[in-house]
């Protein structure tokens, strides 16, 4: 087998030569699809807590070791995942007017996908991704903001904040839904109770929290995600007109 990663992986795709017994039927060959589809399922009914190489292993009935032909690690299966979920991700022409909700609308659907599967969108954190399919859509979204006259440096760095930010947004709203499944987590409280608690606290020393506690508290579906990436977007330098 060869020994260089890529050659592996590579090589992991050509189909084995049928050598079972005619008794039993011959398994179905071990592929990279087949590997990022067991992944993703032990997420969605699992959680990302409980992938390992040896769950995904388990899924598709064989050893660990049948994997190491196509995957180097653990962080192998993850690109793998984060490039499945953005292969789903529909790119626009990149429109200098509407480049602001082009860029909302890319993230939205980034969001969506992150939410498929509890816990995620920690696999693309602190990971520099290789996924071609990743790549178009860093590719694009980059191109989305050049178009949009932000300079390139800014646009680098506002990609990285924009896609932590998306990043962190999920992995919460995943956190936060696994938690009420179980009902000793009693601390995870509705806006009612919440707002109760902030309206409640001494106005000696809480007195903006009790005066404000209504917009503290406020905000229902995505209006937060939204706020948050128009508020990076609306602070993107652009250059100036040459007097």
């Amino acid at each position: 087998m060869p020994s260089d990663p890529r050659q592996r992986r590579a090589a992991g795709h050509a189909q084995p030569a049928g050598n079972s017994a005619a008794s039993s039927p011959p398994k179905r060959p071990i592929t990279v699809d087949r590997i990022t589809d067991a992944a993703l399922q032990v997420v969605a009914t699992e959680g990302y807590d409980a992938l390992t190489i040896r769950r995904v292993a388990a899924v598709l009935d064989t050893g660990p070791s049948s994997l190491y032909a196509h995957i180097v690690n653990k962080d192998d299966i993850d690109d793998l995942l984060v490039g499945r979920l953005y292969s789903e991700v529909v790119l626009p022409e990149p429109d200098p007017a509407t480049w602001r909700q082009q860029i909302l609308d890319a993230y939205g659907q980034i969001r969506d996908q992150y939410l498929k599967y509890p816990g995620v969108s920690r696999a693309a954190l602190g990971t520099v991704p290789t996924n071609l399919h990743t790549l178009r859509v860093r590719e694009g979204l980059f191109t989305i903001l050049l178009v949009g006259g932000i300079e390139p440096q800014t646009a680098a760095w506002a990609l990285d904040a924009l896609s932590l930010y998306v990043s962190a947004y999920t992995l919460e709203q995943s956190l936060v839904q696994q938690r009420r499944k179980h009902q000793d987590h009693e601390w995870i409280l509705s806006r009612e109770e919440l707002l109760s608690r902030f309206t409640a606290l001494p106005a000696d020393t809480f007195p903006q929290t009790r005066r404000y506690a209504a917009e503290l508290t406020s905000g229902t579906g995505h209006d937060r995600f939204e706020f948050t990436l128009g508020l990076i977007m609306d602070n993107l330098s652009r250059p100036q007109p040459a007097a």
